[in-house]
Protein backbone atom coordinates (compact mmCIF):
# COMPACT_ATOMS: atom_id res chain seq x y z
CA UNK A 1 0.00 0.00 0.00
CA UNK A 2 1.67 3.58 -0.81
CA UNK A 3 1.91 5.34 2.35
CA UNK A 4 2.31 9.39 2.39
CA UNK A 5 5.37 10.40 3.53
CA UNK A 6 3.86 13.66 4.80
CA UNK A 7 0.75 14.01 6.76
CA UNK A 8 -1.06 17.12 7.99
CA UNK A 9 -3.77 17.30 10.03
CA UNK A 10 -5.76 20.21 10.63
CA UNK A 11 -7.24 19.37 14.71
CA UNK A 12 -10.93 20.46 15.08
CA UNK A 13 -13.79 19.72 17.35
CA UNK A 14 -12.18 20.28 20.61
CA UNK A 15 -14.97 22.56 21.90
CA UNK A 16 -18.02 20.86 20.23
CA UNK A 17 -16.95 17.51 22.21
CA UNK A 18 -16.46 19.55 25.20
CA UNK A 19 -20.37 20.74 24.45
CA UNK A 20 -21.62 17.84 23.52
CA UNK A 21 -20.47 16.56 27.11
CA UNK A 22 -21.22 19.94 29.15
CA UNK A 23 -17.75 20.40 29.93
CA UNK A 24 -15.49 23.64 30.04
CA UNK A 25 -13.77 23.85 26.79
CA UNK A 26 -10.76 23.11 28.54
CA UNK A 27 -11.87 19.85 28.83
CA UNK A 28 -12.14 19.36 25.63
CA UNK A 29 -8.16 20.95 24.76
CA UNK A 30 -7.17 18.21 27.42
CA UNK A 31 -9.21 15.30 25.36
CA UNK A 32 -7.36 16.64 21.99
CA UNK A 33 -4.10 16.14 23.35
CA UNK A 34 -4.38 12.92 24.52
CA UNK A 35 -5.33 12.52 21.17
CA UNK A 36 -2.13 13.83 19.70
CA UNK A 37 -0.37 10.98 21.55
CA UNK A 38 -2.57 8.08 20.25
CA UNK A 39 -1.72 9.85 16.55
CA UNK A 40 1.72 10.01 16.84
CA UNK A 41 2.58 6.43 17.63
CA UNK A 42 -0.33 5.34 14.93
CA UNK A 43 1.95 7.00 12.66
CA UNK A 44 5.39 6.40 13.86
CA UNK A 45 4.55 2.84 13.55
CA UNK A 46 2.44 2.90 10.02
CA UNK A 47 6.05 4.34 9.01
CA UNK A 48 5.56 8.10 8.20
CA UNK A 49 7.93 10.63 7.46
CA UNK A 50 6.48 13.55 8.73
CA UNK A 51 3.36 14.51 10.73
CA UNK A 52 2.23 18.33 10.74
CA UNK A 53 -0.48 18.95 13.40
CA UNK A 54 -2.13 22.41 13.32
CA UNK A 55 -2.22 23.24 16.93
CA UNK A 56 -2.81 26.83 17.47
CA UNK A 57 -2.89 29.61 14.58
CA UNK A 58 -1.87 32.99 14.32
CA UNK A 59 -5.76 33.88 14.51
CA UNK A 60 -6.54 32.03 17.95
CA UNK A 61 -4.48 34.53 19.79
CA UNK A 62 -7.97 36.09 19.40
CA UNK A 63 -9.72 34.13 21.46
CA UNK A 64 -11.04 35.23 24.55
CA UNK A 65 -7.72 35.89 27.06
CA UNK A 66 -8.39 33.01 29.71
CA UNK A 67 -8.65 30.21 27.02
CA UNK A 68 -5.65 31.95 25.88
CA UNK A 69 -3.71 31.67 28.50
CA UNK A 70 -4.71 27.99 29.61
CA UNK A 71 -4.10 26.23 26.16
CA UNK A 72 -0.18 27.86 26.50
CA UNK A 73 -0.13 26.21 30.15
CA UNK A 74 -1.69 22.61 28.81
CA UNK A 75 1.10 23.43 26.11
CA UNK A 76 4.06 23.46 28.51
CA UNK A 77 2.53 20.70 30.62
CA UNK A 78 2.17 17.90 27.61
CA UNK A 79 5.60 19.29 25.96
CA UNK A 80 6.86 17.76 29.39
CA UNK A 81 5.14 15.22 28.70
CA UNK A 82 5.34 13.81 25.46
CA UNK A 83 9.89 13.70 25.99
CA UNK A 84 9.58 9.95 27.13
CA UNK A 85 7.32 8.52 24.33
CA UNK A 86 9.17 10.61 21.90
CA UNK A 87 12.41 9.08 22.82
CA UNK A 88 10.72 5.51 23.14
CA UNK A 89 9.92 5.87 19.45
CA UNK A 90 12.80 7.89 17.91
CA UNK A 91 10.53 11.01 17.27
CA UNK A 92 11.84 14.29 16.31
CA UNK A 93 9.97 17.36 17.19
CA UNK A 94 9.46 20.17 15.38
CA UNK A 95 8.12 23.95 16.23
CA UNK A 96 6.21 24.90 13.07
CA UNK A 97 5.32 28.76 12.70
CA UNK A 98 6.52 32.31 13.94
CA UNK A 99 7.84 32.72 17.04
CA UNK A 100 7.25 36.02 17.71
CA UNK A 101 4.65 36.42 20.34
CA UNK A 102 4.84 32.85 21.84
CA UNK A 103 5.64 33.37 25.70
CA UNK A 104 8.96 32.69 26.75
CA UNK A 105 8.31 29.68 28.79
CA UNK A 106 6.92 27.79 25.84
CA UNK A 107 9.38 28.94 23.55
CA UNK A 108 12.23 27.55 25.72
CA UNK A 109 9.71 24.25 26.43
CA UNK A 110 9.93 23.47 22.44
CA UNK A 111 13.57 24.79 21.96
CA UNK A 112 14.26 21.61 24.29
CA UNK A 113 12.40 19.08 23.30
CA UNK A 114 13.43 19.41 20.00
CA UNK A 115 17.19 19.44 20.81
CA UNK A 116 16.55 16.38 23.30
CA UNK A 117 15.19 14.38 19.93
CA UNK A 118 17.35 16.58 17.12
CA UNK A 119 19.15 12.93 16.60
CA UNK A 120 15.99 10.70 16.17
CA UNK A 121 15.74 8.67 12.97
CA UNK A 122 12.57 7.83 13.47
CA UNK A 123 9.45 10.35 12.11
CA UNK A 124 9.26 14.29 12.31
CA UNK A 125 6.39 15.58 14.51
CA UNK A 126 6.12 19.27 13.26
CA UNK A 127 3.89 21.00 15.87
CA UNK A 128 2.27 23.98 14.37
CA UNK A 129 1.88 26.66 17.16
CA UNK A 130 1.19 30.67 16.24
CA UNK A 131 1.20 29.11 12.59
CA UNK A 132 -0.39 31.10 9.55
CA UNK A 133 0.33 30.54 6.10
CA UNK A 134 -0.23 34.14 4.57
CA UNK A 135 2.28 34.60 7.59
CA UNK A 136 4.43 32.00 6.61
CA UNK A 137 4.91 33.47 2.60
CA UNK A 138 5.03 37.10 3.40
CA UNK A 139 8.19 36.32 5.54
CA UNK A 140 9.58 33.78 2.86
CA UNK A 141 9.11 36.81 0.31
CA UNK A 142 10.38 39.54 3.32
CA UNK A 143 13.50 37.11 3.60
CA UNK A 144 14.70 37.04 -0.27
CA UNK A 145 14.66 41.04 -0.36
CA UNK A 146 16.68 40.79 2.76
CA UNK A 147 19.07 38.31 1.18
CA UNK A 148 19.67 40.37 -2.02
CA UNK A 149 17.53 38.17 -4.27
CA UNK A 150 17.52 40.30 -8.10
CA UNK A 151 13.65 39.51 -9.15
CA UNK A 152 15.11 36.82 -11.67
CA UNK A 153 16.17 34.92 -8.63
CA UNK A 154 12.94 35.00 -6.40
CA UNK A 155 11.39 31.67 -8.27
CA UNK A 156 9.42 28.62 -6.30
CA UNK A 157 13.25 27.44 -5.17
CA UNK A 158 13.70 30.50 -3.52
CA UNK A 159 10.65 30.43 -1.50
CA UNK A 160 10.38 26.56 -0.80
CA UNK A 161 13.82 27.45 0.98
CA UNK A 162 12.78 30.54 3.07
CA UNK A 163 9.79 28.30 4.38
CA UNK A 164 9.12 27.30 8.14
CA UNK A 165 9.06 23.82 6.31
CA UNK A 166 12.60 24.63 4.45
CA UNK A 167 13.89 21.07 3.93
CA UNK A 168 10.52 19.20 4.69
CA UNK A 169 8.96 17.61 1.72
CA UNK A 170 5.39 18.84 0.65
CA UNK A 171 1.93 17.67 2.17
CA UNK A 172 0.90 14.33 0.37
CA UNK A 173 -2.19 13.88 2.73
CA UNK A 174 -4.06 16.52 4.54
CA UNK A 175 -6.99 15.78 7.06
CA UNK A 176 -9.24 17.43 9.03
CA UNK A 177 -11.59 16.59 11.28
CA UNK A 178 -15.24 17.59 12.69
CA UNK A 179 -17.03 18.07 9.33
CA UNK A 180 -15.51 21.03 8.34
CA UNK A 181 -14.44 21.80 4.72
CA UNK A 182 -11.62 24.40 4.53
CA UNK A 183 -8.06 24.86 4.87
CA UNK A 184 -8.20 27.79 7.16
CA UNK A 185 -4.62 28.72 6.28
CA UNK A 186 -2.59 25.88 7.21
CA UNK A 187 -0.01 24.91 4.64
CA UNK A 188 -1.49 26.75 1.29
CA UNK A 189 1.86 26.30 -0.36
CA UNK A 190 3.04 22.63 1.03
CA UNK A 191 -0.59 21.38 0.59
CA UNK A 192 -1.02 22.81 -2.92
CA UNK A 193 -0.88 18.76 -3.95
CA UNK A 194 -2.11 17.18 -1.39
CA UNK A 195 -5.02 14.98 -1.43
CA UNK A 196 -8.08 15.14 1.25
CA UNK A 197 -9.78 13.48 3.52
CA UNK A 198 -12.42 14.93 5.77
CA UNK A 199 -13.95 13.30 8.83
CA UNK A 200 -16.92 14.18 10.74
CA UNK A 201 -15.22 12.68 13.56
CA UNK A 202 -14.33 15.54 16.36
CA UNK A 203 -10.41 15.77 17.02
CA UNK A 204 -11.00 13.99 20.69
CA UNK A 205 -12.42 11.01 18.81
CA UNK A 206 -9.92 10.19 16.06
CA UNK A 207 -7.68 7.43 17.17
CA UNK A 208 -5.56 4.73 15.41
CA UNK A 209 -8.62 3.24 13.18
CA UNK A 210 -9.24 6.73 12.13
CA UNK A 211 -5.92 7.34 10.90
CA UNK A 212 -5.80 4.28 9.73
CA UNK A 213 -9.31 5.09 7.07
CA UNK A 214 -7.20 7.94 6.04
CA UNK A 215 -4.11 6.24 5.09
CA UNK A 216 -6.72 3.50 3.12
CA UNK A 217 -8.37 6.39 1.45
CA UNK A 218 -5.28 7.98 0.25
CA UNK A 219 -3.79 4.89 -1.24
CA UNK A 220 -6.90 4.51 -3.70
CA UNK A 221 -6.15 7.69 -4.89
CA UNK A 222 -4.62 8.46 -8.58
CA UNK A 223 -1.84 11.36 -7.88
CA UNK A 224 -1.66 13.49 -11.09
CA UNK A 225 0.26 16.65 -9.53
CA UNK A 226 -1.69 19.15 -11.57
CA UNK A 227 -3.13 16.88 -14.07
CA UNK A 228 -6.70 16.72 -15.42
Amino acid sequence: MSVPAHVAIIMDGNGRWAAQRGLPRIKGHKAGVRAVERILEAASEAGLQHLSLYAFSTENWKRPAGEVMALMALLRIYLRVFLPSLRQKRIRFHHLGSREGIPPGVLADMDTLAEATRNHEGLCFHLAVNYGSRLELAQAARRCVEDGLSPEAVDEAALNDRLWTAGVPDVDLLIRTSGEHRISNFMLWQAAYAEFHLTDCLWPDFGPAELRAALDDYATRDRRFGGL
